[in-house]
Parts: C-alpha cells; structure tokens; sequence
C-alpha cells in the first residue's frame, strides 16, 4: 500500500504547486478541505479521517495543524513542510485575505485573530511556531519528513527520492505565481476592453 503523504506547511508557501507535483507523481490528492465549514473546530477530525480512507495525499488546511494525530494514527506516512520567508509568507497573507474571517482561520489563529489584516504578530508568531515544533517533532526521523522552499527552486530532486518515485521529466509545477496572476488580470482586462470596443459589457 502506498505510504500517505501528508503536506504540513501552512496556507501561502506553495501547497498548490505541491499538490499538482504529487498528482503528477500519481497520488489522489485532496485539499484544502472544510474552509467553508462554519463549525470547522467541532467537525475537523471526523472528516479529516473519513478523508484519509479515499485520498493518498492531502495539502493546505487543515492539515498542517493535525499533523501529529496524524502521525499517530497513520504509522509510515511521510511528511512534507512547506515553508517561505515570513515576510513574504505575512505579505501573501494580507494580500489574499485582508479582513476576511472565516472559521477555519479562526480554529487555527484564535477567535479573536480570524483575519491576518491587524493580527500581523498573531500570524507570524503561529506560523513561525508551527515550523519550528514540526522540526523538532520529525528531529530524530529524517527520512518521515522532507522540508522543501519551492521559492528557492526545491522540486523533483527532493520530492521524488523522499518519496521513492521515479523523477519526472517535466518540469516542477509553480501555480499560483504572483507574476501568473498578474498576467492572467492584465489579459482579462484586455479582453474586456476588445469586448466593450464591440459593445458588449462585462459585470
């Protein structure tokens, strides 16, 4: 049976580009998983489980915060961290966002803290603690946990020897790059203003 992956870097330090790498590598991957749950806190564990029965490898929310349950109740699994600079990981944070709360963000940062706009030290100092009690956690198990910085080029030759796969012949995936993004507003913006010019009027 194939050992289950769990991905355990939080939300904004490439969890995406992750994903699309472990389907290339051929796993069943899910997540993130109940962000819209209004009663996330009460509900995580018994869907996290039931998730675990039918997917391989799981990414983002809310999978960083349960990793040691998981540990403990899927015996092999590997572990993989994603991390990126806090500055650029609170940057992400306030852009995408702001002063919108949610549940989950709640579960994770406090009910006080559901948004990282104004809660910038709240943010930092549970991101920054998450790391460091994983590295501690997986400190005498180096072959149950491989830490990958995507935006300083990490991809297949760490992947796919943690996970003893073959190393793909394409290259590693990068979704949701910021200069991705940029492109595809400047490109829809350009075709809005082709359609206006024909008198058609977008929302």
């Amino acid at each position: 049976m194939t050992a289950k992956v769990f991905c355990i870097g939080f939300h904004k330090t490439g969890t995406t580009s992750l994903a699309e790498a472990l389907q290339v590598l051929g796993y069943r991957v899910t997540g993130p998983n109940g962000v819209r749950d209004p009663d996330i806190a009460n509900r995580v564990r018994p869907m996290a489980w039931e998730l675990v029965e039918k997917y391989d490898a799981f990414q983002d929310n809310p999978w960083p915060i349960l990793y040691k349950e998981l540990d403990a109740r899927y015996p092999g699994s590997k572990f993989v961290l994603t991390v990126r600079s806090t500055e650029s990981w609170m940057r992400s944070q306030l852009k995408h966002f702001g002063e919108r709360e949610t549940a989950m963000r709640k579960w994770i940062y406090g009910d006080a803290h559901g948004c990282p706009q104004g809660n910038e030290e709240v943010y930092v100092r549970r991101y920054e603690t998450h790391n460091r009690e994983v590295l501690e956690y997986f400190r005498d198990r180096p072959d149950d946990l491989l830490v990958m910085e995507l935006a300083k080029g990490d991809g297949w030759e760490k992947l796919a020897p943690f996970l003893g796969k073959p190393m793909p012949a394409i290259a590693f995936p990068h979704a949701n790059k910021a200069g991705d993004r940029a492109l595809v507003a400047k490109l829809l913006k350009k075709g809005k203003a082709q359609l206006a010019h024909m008198g058609v009027h977008l929302a």
